[in-house]
């Protein structure tokens, strides 16, 4: 557990220990849920699909592109216990493979429609 306070800039940082130099880490989701057992029910997206669902959520510099560094402001659910739990997907490219994931960003899914 790390203790925070409601408001607080919140930074994380995830690794990649590889050998490989060229290896980078691209965040494609991270969801936060009042429990740490399901993250489909009462969930909050951080950034999902690469798109930021989050205003608070920042990108941090990283010297290395195998380390990633994010913040977003520290936050609550109402009516559940003041924990929260984050479950956060990252995909691993090759640096420069501006085809892979990693380069593509913010992708939007769009709903397709039910015709009658």
């Amino acid at each position: 557990p790390y203790r925070v306070h409601i408001n607080q800039d919140l930074f994380l940082q995830a690794y990649l220990h590889s050998s490989d130099p060229n290896l980078m880490l691209f965040l494609d989701t991270c969801v936060a849920s009042p429990t740490p057992h399901n993250f489909t029910a009462a969930t909050y997206d951080i950034i999902r699909n690469g798109c930021v669902r989050d205003p608070s959520y920042a990108p941090c510099y990283s010297p290395h592109s195998h380390i990633l560094r994010f913040k977003f402001k520290a936050f609550q659910f109402i009516g559940h216990n003041p924990q929260v739990f984050l479950r956060c997907e990252l995909v691993v490219c090759r640096d420069y493979d501006y085809s892979s994931r990693c380069y593509q960003g913010c992708i939007n899914r769009t709903k397709r429609e039910a015709s009658s």
